[in-house]
């Protein structure tokens, strides 16, 4: 199925407008970005697990073309939000996937409302427990820039995101840059989020099969891996070498294969 092949579109919910895109039929499976992205990250995921599975992939609230939030944002908010879509469209179940941030809002939904998760997927996804905050509140902001006349500051947005993309791929890096543009305002209020998530008190509630994904490559993921496994006793694992913190659209092959396995091997 080819990428043009997407269907897309807008559902209103209790927490305002949420875009989508959507393929195929079948079992369905919800992919959750990382920030600031969209739908977009999985434009070429989508077809992939299209094969299979109804595959869709929402702008989570307050990023793409869904409607913006006012005031702080929070990973509470966005899980509402993943909720509040699901019920929108009428789904009562599915397999969540979600990548960095979007893995964060997937641990929210699946820890409290364990009966909408059949299983998990959680792709460089970081361990926000006391000791990842700790850590987090050293790091210094990912992609806050101050907007300048001459528009200096979409370099320095290119520049800061450089070390996490590979130098080969700047068509990588550009469709992030396109999707912070729709959000520039509050382009780092996801990051502020999952840095002050409670993650701890979450995990120990989610009931459903568990996969752990990463690139052996994503810096800001993959030290964490060993200590969120701890908490998802029973998790499978899975390393992809050669990869980085944009896993899902740089290896959008290897990336589906793997989730594939994992939703329909048993």
């Amino acid at each position: 199925m080819a990428v043009d092949m997407i269907r897309r579109g807008f559902v209103a919910t209790r927490v305002g407008r949420i875009h989508y895109a959507e393929a195929g039929q079948g079992d369905p499976v919800l992919c959750l970005h990382q920030t600031p992205r969209s739908w977009d990250e999985y434009r070429d995921v989508l077809p992939l697990l299209a094969s299979r599975h109804r595959a869709i992939a929402m702008d989570t609230i307050g990023f793409g073309d869904s409607d913006r939030l006012e005031g702080a944002h929070s990973v509470e908010q966005y899980g509402q939000g993943v909720v509040a879509f699901l019920d929108a469209i009428g789904l009562d179940q599915v397999a969540l996937v979600g990548h960095h941030t979007g893995g964060v809002v997937a641990v929210e939904v699946a820890a409290t409302h364990p009966q909408r998760v059949r299983r998990l997927v959680l792709s460089g996804t970081t361990c926000v427990d006391e000791e990842g905050r700790r850590i987090a509140a050293g790091w210094p902001a990912i992609d806050a820039v101050e907007p300048k006349p001459d528009g200096s500051h979409l370099t320095e947005l290119w520049r800061k995101r450089m070390p996490y993309y590979p130098e080969d791929r700047p068509d990588l890096l550009h469709r992030l840059v396109l999707d912070a543009l729709k959000v520039m305002d509050q382009v780092e209020d996801g990051h502020v989020a999952v840095d002050t998530y409670r993650m701890e008190e979450r995990l120990p509630r989610i009931q459903c099969p568990v996969m752990l994904v990463c690139g052996t490559l994503d810096w800001a993921a993959f030290p964490d891996q060993e200590r969120l496994a701890k908490y998802l006793r029973g998790a499978r694992r899975v390393e992809i070498a050669a990869a980085g913190v944009p896993l899902v659209d740089h290896m959008p092959e290897r990336f589906a294969e793997v989730v594939l396995d994992f939703l329909d091997g048993g």
